[in-house]
C-alpha cells in the first residue's frame, strides 16, 4: 500500500505516485508548518523534494501536492527565470490538476468552488477566501478559525498562545495588537486562531 492512500482522495493516489516517480521526486510529509501547506526545492545534487504538511485534509493535501509539482515542471519546462508563481506556473497547475476535477476524487459541492479557483489559481489557495473555507468544512472539528473570518476587534489567541485583537486590513495582511504589550503585528488572513469569547 502506498503511503499516500492515507493522505489523498482514493482514486488520486495511484496518478499522483506515477507524477512523483515519473519527477523524481523525494515526497516528505512533515509537521505543520504556520506558515505554508507545501513546499518545493530543487537540491544542489539535482533531485527535487517536496514536503506537504501532513495535518492538511485530503482534498486540501491533492491540491497542495499538485501546486508543488507544477513548481518542477514549470522550472523544468520554462526555466528557472519565470516567476514561482506567474503565467507558466498557473498554466501547468491547471494543466495537471484537470485529471483530478472530477466527482469520484472531489465532493459535488466542492467542484465548482475549484473550478472558479482554477480559472486562475492563486499562489496560495488561502488568498481565495471561497475556496479556503470550502476545504476548510472538510478540515476535523476544530474551534479555530482563519483570521479573514472573523470580525474587526475580536480578541483571539494566536498560534503562539498569546492574546490578540483584530485590526484593518492593510494590502494583504491583518494589524493586529497585542493585547498585553499593545504591539502592533501583521497576521497571514490563512492563520488559524482561537477566538475567545467575551462574557
Amino acid at each position: 500500500m502506498s503511503v499516500l492512500e492515507k493522505y489523498l482522495p482514493k482514486l488520486a493516489t495511484a496518478p499522483l505516485t506515477a507524477l512523483l516517480q515519473q519527477n523524481q521526486v523525494h515526497l516528505k510529509i512533515v509537521n505543520e508548518r504556520k506558515t505554508r501547506h507545501g513546499d518545493y526545492r530543487k537540491n544542489p545534487d539535482g533531485s527535487h523534494a517536496i514536503t506537504i504538511n501532513s495535518n492538511l485534509n485530503k482534498y486540501r493535501f491533492l491540491i497542495t501536492l499538485v501546486h508543488e509539482i507544477a513548481h518542477l515542471v514549470a522550472f523544468q519546462k520554462y526555466g528557472r527565470q519565470i516567476k514561482p508563481h506567474g503565467v507558466e506556473w498557473k498554466h501547468t497547475f491547471q494543466k495537471l490538476m484537470l485529471p483530478f476535477l472530477r466527482p469520484d476524487i472531489f465532493p459535488k459541492d466542492l467542484l465548482p468552488v475549484l473550478a472558479r479557483h482554477f480559472k486562475n489559481p492563486k499562489a496560495s489557495s488561502d488568498t481565495d477566501a471561497m475556496m479556503s473555507v470550502a476545504l476548510k468544512s472538510y478540515d476535523p472539528e476544530s474551534d479555530k478559525s482563519y483570521i479573514f473570518e472573523i470580525q474587526e476587534g475580536t480578541t483571539f489567541l494566536g498560534p503562539s498562545g498569546r492574546k490578540f485583537q483584530k485590526g484593518s486590513k492593510l494590502r494583504k495582511r491583518y494589524r493586529c495588537v497585542e493585547i498585553s504589550t499593545g504591539k502592533v503585528y501583521l497576521f497571514q488572513p490563512n492563520a488559524q486562531v482561537e477566538v475567545l469569547k467575551t462574557i
